[in-house]
């Protein structure tokens, strides 16, 4: 049997995204911070479709979590526990925070959350993918400013170190939303470098980016008050965003759409590409002009490197 391991797998698009994995056969590993939640979903998912949900309890801001996990995660397919993992989901993350706050390891939150913390995860456990396995990761389009959805915090310079430090030692802080914005520009770099990664290596393996549009139900919106919640989800709103040029999307389509990028043979030759999502569908679009810039996205992985403290045993190296 085949399996997916997905962050964020139990609320919000990654929660429509394992009830799609689950209904196809597909054994789930749901990777997230509220054990009690995960353990509700995993029951749905167990006796709705007859599969085998595992959950490890995991935190992205935090090296130490990942590591736990992690090794949890390892533990479960040496004793064969699970089968063949067909696809890891980058899906977790949070948005900025006002004021600026900082990780356990001492890096701004949003940029610990959204980067660094799957990034870690990926060296840890890309050797366990199947060979033509793939990875995709939530982005999202604010992260390009050229568009209605990047209008509101642009996304800024995307270097780790100094994203990492905001805050810290009276260095300069950025806007919340435009924390956010980078963060997910840097998913984007983090895809697409990966993609390099895999065609030189001479992998099957897929690397994809998806933004699942903007959704109300999601985690960005659900860390506004309630009020303010209940404002951006009446029609009226949704009218006004897309009048806006905001891409407005449906939880039900992206959790359907992230899921296909994920396992549909239709998707196997999407590395390296970007798909966007609507309330209607989803297609493959262009990101931005900055995120295919080859010298940012190495240098931001190298980065990267240093601020997990990776070790040599864990350099990436795709199987072939």
């Amino acid at each position: 049997m085949s399996s997916v391991l997905i962050t964020g797998g139990h609320t919000g698009i990654g929660l429509e995204c394992s009830r799609q994995l689950a209904a196809r056969g597909f054994d789930i590993v749901l990777a997230g911070r509220s054990p009690e939640r995960m353990d509700v979903v995993a029951e749905e998912l167990r006796a709705a479709h007859r599969v085998r949900v595992f959950t490890v309890t995991t935190d992205t801001s935090s090296l130490a979590s990942i590591r736990q996990a992690a090794a949890q995660v390892r533990a479960w397919f040496d004793a064969a526990e699970l089968g063949t993992l067909s696809a890891i989901i980058c899906n977790a993350g949070i948005s900025g925070t006002s004021p600026v706050s900082h990780s356990v390891d001492g890096y701004e939150l949003t940029f610990a959350t959204n980067c660094l913390g799957h990034f870690l995860l990926l060296h840890l456990l890309i050797d366990l993918l199947a060979e033509n396995g793939r990875v995709v990761f939530t982005a999202s389009g604010t992260h390009d400013p050229e568009t209605g959805d990047g209008r509101f915090g642009s996304a800024v310079h995307p270097d780790a170190k100094a994203l990492a430090s905001q805050g810290k030692d009276g260095k300069p802080v950025i806007a919340a939303q435009s924390r956010y914005s980078t963060s997910k520009l840097c998913t984007i770099l983090y895809a697409y470098e990966l993609d390099r990664r895999f065609r030189r290596s001479g992998s099957a393996m897929a690397s994809i980016a998806f933004d699942p549009g903007g959704i109300s139900e999601s985690a960005f919106a659900r860390g506004l008050p309630k009020p303010v919640q209940a404002i951006i989800r009446s029609r009226l709103v949704k009218w006004l965003m897309k009048r806006a040029g905001v891409n407005v999307g449906s939880l039900a389509v992206a959790g359907e759409a992230l899921a296909r990028l994920a396992v549909d043979e239709a998707f196997a030759s999407g590395s390296g590409k970007y798909f966007q999502a609507d309330e209607r569908g989803f297609r493959e679009r262009r990101s931005s002009t900055l995120s295919y810039d080859r010298v940012l996205a190495e240098t931001l992985w190298n980065d990267s490197r240093v601020l997990v403290r990776l070790q040599e045993s864990e350099e990436f190296h795709a199987p072939r």
